[in-house]
């Protein structure tokens, strides 16, 4: 599985990430990013999953977007799980005077599978979005509002130094492609790339969190140009369970993703 996936982002890389005739313009920004990502276990069957999410470019400087996600779950089984929900984001848009915020409103469905090979542990998560996105003119006023699809793939790996240590730090590192349709999009199918190298500590049986460095590599509309975002992450999970027989495992979180 993770050989297909490697050659899959190549060749998504290779075909869609550059411009046969132009140069490529890569431009580099510091980001902070922090959330607080939480699934809510109502029963063996249903829950809810919901996040808020801050970044914040020039480090802490100035505001990159707000984001907030709200879905309903349903446990196939206890490591595989639907989730099909609402978002909505607050873009920062560099304006005549100060920022402007455009506004995307977003559904969503996915697909996570968690499974453990002796200590070490894999989560594989496909997401589709449906998203309406505005254009603003440089005033602020509203240009247009288009239409796209986006795909997403997700790959996390957990691999604990301590055994049998469950509050101790662990290892994470994942990564993350996003390939985008529709009308709109001309030059950058290839939309992003997330990957992730940092530590996950759980504080209590039902919070958590991890931080760390997470490297954005984003194609943009143009097609040769594109941002490469050094982001400082640090995000909580929450992860409460309602249920009346309660599972002695710890609660597994279903990663509601990033922006």
């Amino acid at each position: 599985m993770t050989k297909t996936y490697l050659i899959i982002l190549f060749l998504l890389i290779s075909h869609f990430g550059y411009s046969q005739n132009t140069e490529a313009e890569i431009i580099e920004n510091e980001h902070f990013w922090w959330s607080v990502n939480s699934t809510l276990r109502t029963g063996d069957r249903w829950g809810v999953v919901a996040d808020i999410h801050i970044r914040r470019t020039n480090f802490m400087a100035n505001p990159s977007f707000y984001f907030a996600r709200l879905g309903g779950a349903y446990w196939i089984a206890d490591n595989l799980t639907l989730v099909a929900g609402i978002a909505n984001l607050q873009l920062a848009v560099p304006g005549e005077d100060d920022y402007n915020f455009s506004n995307e409103n977003r559904i969503y469905q996915q697909l996570q599978w968690n499974q453990k090979i002796k200590r070490t542990s894999f989560l594989q998560r496909i997401r589709t979005e449906q998203r309406w996105r505005e254009a603003l003119n440089y005033d602020g006023s509203l240009n247009h509002v288009f239409f796209n699809f986006r795909l997403r793939y997700l790959l996390s790996v957990k691999i604990p130094i301590w055994k049998e240590r469950p509050y101790h730090p662990v290892p994470v590192i994942s990564d993350e492609v996003l390939i985008q349709f529709g009308q709109n999009i001309v030059y950058n199918t290839f939309d992003q790339n997330r990957l992730f190298l940092g530590v996950s500590q759980r504080l209590t049986r039902y919070l958590s969190f991890d931080i760390g460095y997470m490297m954005v590599y984003q194609q943009k509309f143009t097609g040769y140009q594109y941002d490469l975002n050094h982001t400082f992450r640090f995000f909580f999970y929450l992860t409460p369970d309602l249920r009346k027989r309660k599972s002695d495992k710890f609660p597994l979180l279903i990663i509601p993703g990033d922006e």
